[in-house]
């Protein structure tokens, strides 16, 4: 019932959204008297927020056009290279760039960008990629929206997860022309990169990563925990399956499969900071009253992403939770991928990089940062630790604090350990 009572209040809410939206413009039309009036340009602003915040918002496209390197401006390529049901892989390159004498060369390095699977789509990185983009061939995982995958596709969970970063980066290594693919996972997919990474290690693949970067990622999340921590540890595992999992209307392709909706992880978020949501909105209303367009837009362009959320799978929420916030298997050392103990000790050529923000209240410090210790058959030349200054969990991947400090620092030690 839940997912059905969430329908409803959906199409209640996107009609509310259309009505107050046909509103604004009305009140915005230069022939209608009332936008002279002091009362006119406040209600169709006041309209305008509302309209926005309560539309339906479907997958958002990359629309990375072009990027500019060293005073050039070189057109941006996006191509889906591997298919599958749950998730492609894309690929994003510059044209043009590496070229010898007239002729294109494979020197960029390969970076595989594990996208988070929490509720957003892949595109919240679409800063993280296109700045990557300056001195990499990007890579990067699109989950897809568990509610669009029918049911005979089967099930996902994290030992498909690891599955799958497996094959892609087999993949990417086949591209390299003998150079080892880098890896670079973004908060949730911390711990199954780290996983990928150990049992790649552990059979000598040549498509063990070069480097892995983790950024914000809950390795052990008994260090420094949050208020996302506590919410996970404080309850057990059977009230999350009987409280948080729905079952997907008949309407969407994956009908019946069993689901974490995207709607209650964005609503977690939400609530977790919703005076700084609400001033948002609130400051997006006074930038339409007094006509500053631009900055009203920025708000808007922040939110089609940020409430544009998907599915999970049930079994890889639930495991997530189990393992990772309860369990804390990794740290543990009791970290399984198909019934097999995951040897983290057994990742010796891989270069770790751990980048934690200093005020980061979804992944607290020290719990990325416990990578490092627990690499014990690494040496410390191959390991590196960043503390992003003034960053929060998103502003150590986007924003101007991920472009100046964190992207150089990863730039760095790729080109250090390639």
């Amino acid at each position: 019932m839940l997912y059905q009572a969430y329908e409803i209040q959906r199409s209640w809410m996107n009609s509310a959204s259309s009505l107050a939206s046909i509103s604004a413009q009305m009140l915005s039309n230069p022939i209608n008297p009332l936008g002279y009036t002091p009362f006119g340009p406040a209600a169709a602003s006041a309209l305008e927020v509302f309209a926005h915040a309560t539309a339906v918002y479907g997958k958002p496209a990359f629309g990375i056009q072009q990027v500019e390197l060293d005073g050039q401006i070189y057109p941006a390529i996006e191509s889906t290279v591997i298919n599958r049901p749950f998730g492609d892989l894309k690929r994003f390159r510059l044209d043009g760039v590496d070229v010898k004498d007239g002729t294109p060369t494979n020197a960029r390095p390969k970076l595989l960008l594990v996208a988070p699977m929490s509720g957003h789509y892949a595109t919240l990185l679409r800063g993280t990629v296109e700045r990557m983009l300056e001195s990499c061939e990007v890579y990067i995982t699109d989950w897809a929206d568990a509610k669009l995958v029918p049911l005979h596709e089967g099930d996902f969970d994290l030992d498909t997860y690891i599955d799958y970063l497996i094959e892609f980066l087999e993949y990417i290594a086949k591209q390299g022309e003998g150079a080892r693919p880098h890896m670079m996972a973004v908060c949730q997919p911390s711990v199954p990169a780290f996983a990928t990474t150990a049992i790649l290690n552990r059979h000598k693949s040549p498509a063990a990563p070069a480097t892995l970067t983790m950024m914000g990622g809950p390795i052990d999340t008994r260090e420094c925990p949050t208020s996302v921590n506590d919410h996970a540890m404080n309850r057990p595992i059977e009230w999350f399956r009987n409280s948080v999992i729905a079952s997907v209307p008949k309407q969407y392709r994956g009908a019946g499969r069993r689901v974490y909706p995207g709607f209650m992880q964005l609503s977690a978020f939400m609530s977790m900071n919703l005076k700084s949501h609400m001033m948002s909105h609130y400051e997006m209303f006074k930038h339409l009253t007094s006509g500053d367009d631009a900055s009203a837009q920025a708000t808007k362009d922040f939110y089609d992403e940020y409430r544009a959320v998907c599915d999970m799978t049930a079994e890889f929420y639930l495991q997530t939770v189990e393992e990772v916030f309860q369990k804390h298997s990794i740290p543990n050392g009791t970290f399984q991928h198909k019934g097999e103990i995951v040897d983290i000790s057994a990742i010796k050529t891989t270069a770790l990089l751990a980048v934690e923000g200093e005020r980061d209240d979804i992944s607290g410090i020290g719990q990325t940062k416990a990578a490092l210790t627990l690499a014990t058959g690494l040496s410390d030349k191959k390991k590196q630790y960043y503390m992003a200054e003034g960053a929060g969990h998103y502003g150590i991947f986007n924003g101007s604090r991920w472009r100046d400090k964190v992207a150089p620092t990863v730039e760095e030690f790729i080109a250090a350990h390639s």
